[in-house]
């Protein structure tokens, strides 16, 4: 059984709706543009939880970052022809690792060898890395959003999940970003800490939403297998929280983001009017982007493909001018069952008329006893002929998304 906490206020429906619906028409109507996104796989640690390709060693660093200039000219004719670079966005790892110099020669390969028309350059930072001068650094380089990896806002979790940064310095970093001049802002929060209540999970939300970021991405914590958590897990050192319990925190989350104005645009993504996230939003409507640097995924508007997940042969494969890439083919039924998925956790939901006109696929009919079921069970609902997520549907909305799959 799953209990519903409550410790906010709630704001009234019609305002949320309202908000919903200037949000859902400025983004389905606008014009979208591809995407490059640049995977900077270096960190200071290794946090606990963490399953993204990393290395915490920066010897092959400064060449790898020239062999992702390289890689750029190399693959320039990857995505359609004709398409305008909308948005770019550094992940990783830990991108504010960069120096000036190095970001300074990824943008201007991008500006020379691509055609922009930027509306949006996010950079995710870790908040020790974030000081006056390296922000100053930032906007001059051309980034106009910060992605900052709170996490939490307690030391003790901090330190449990072996991150470089302390409360401290996130609220410094915040407050240094502003003052710098960035106006886009965004806070990572990660709830499912194992406690024998929601009080630090409640403290965590009331010091992010006072601190009115504008946008706020927040995930449960994942025990992936080949993680310091996972290991310790599997050895009965650490025992996660109960599903009952992360999803509790979920429902705490959406609660208290609600109530201060903010819109769940996306499972994990909650953001003002105005603010939600370029780069992320034209992924999950199927924009062609990018994907530069080892492990970086890619999508040209029908296949996607990745690159090597390994520092060393990514850096071996571009010296000899060779590409470290790998095409995945998808089927008709990839490509309609990734839009169902991706798609269906957005607030503007799975369009039937897509489907129809792009796929002659008629959703309702050839899954007509799946539809009434989610419908009836209150998982999904049907408007505009598109297919949503209710409140209680995005507690389940991967299995919500398989129960429709073709």
């Amino acid at each position: 059984m799953i209990i519903r906490y409550a410790p906010f206020a709630q704001v009234s429906v019609s305002l949320n709706e309202i908000y919903s619906q200037i949000a859902y028409k400025t983004f389905k109507n606008r014009h979208r543009m591809a995407g490059i996104y640049l995977h900077i796989p270096f960190c200071k640690k290794a946090c606990h939880y963490c399953d993204f390709h990393f290395s915490t060693s920066s010897d092959l660093m400064e060449e790898l970052i020239e062999l992702m200039g390289k890689e750029l000219i190399l693959r320039k004719d990857y995505l359609p022809a004709g398409e305008f670079i909308e948005t770019i966005y550094f992940g990783g790892g830990t991108p504010s690792l960069l120096s000036q110099s190095q970001l300074v020669y990824l943008m201007d390969t991008i500006h020379t060898h691509y055609p922009v028309h930027l509306r949006e350059v996010t950079l995710e930072a870790n908040p020790d890395d974030l000081d006056k001068v390296k922000l100053a650094c930032f906007l001059g380089c051309g980034i106009d959003r910060l992605s900052i990896g709170i996490q939490s806002f307690r030391d003790e979790v901090l330190t449990f999940y072996n991150r470089a940064h302390n409360a401290a310095e996130s609220l410094q970093s915040l407050e240094w970003a502003r003052n710098a001049g960035f106006e886009k802002l965004s806070l990572d929060l990660m709830y499912g800490f194992p406690s024998p209540d929601h009080t630090g999970w409640e403290a965590d939300l009331r010091t992010a939403l006072n601190l009115d970021p504008g946008h706020i991405s927040s995930y449960a914590l994942t025990i992936e297998p080949r993680t310091a958590l996972g290991n310790w897990a599997k050895k009965g050192i650490f025992q996660p929280a109960s599903e009952d319990y992360v999803a509790e925190e979920f429902e705490i989350l959406q609660d208290a983001m609600e109530a201060a104005g903010y819109i769940q645009y996306e499972i994990s993504n909650f953001g003002k009017p105005g603010a939600f996230a370029l780069h992320n939003t034209n992924y999950w409507m199927g924009v062609p982007y990018l994907g530069v640097g080892p492990s970086a995924h890619s999508f040209d508007g029908t296949d996607r493909g990745h690159n090597i997940s390994n520092n060393a042969g990514y850096v071996k494969g571009l010296r000899e001018g060779r590409l470290v890439f790998e095409t995945d083919n998808l089927s008709a039924e990839d490509r309609i069952n990734e839009y169902i998925l991706t798609s269906l956790r957005t607030i503007w939901g799975t369009d039937l008329n897509f489907l129809a006109t792009m796929y002659q696929v008629d959703m309702i009919k050839i899954k007509s006893r799946e539809v009434e079921f989610l419908v009836e069970s209150g998982w999904i609902t049907i408007q505009d002929n598109h297919l949503l997520l209710s409140r209680k549907g995005k507690l389940l909305a991967d299995s919500v998304a398989a129960k429709l799959f073709i």
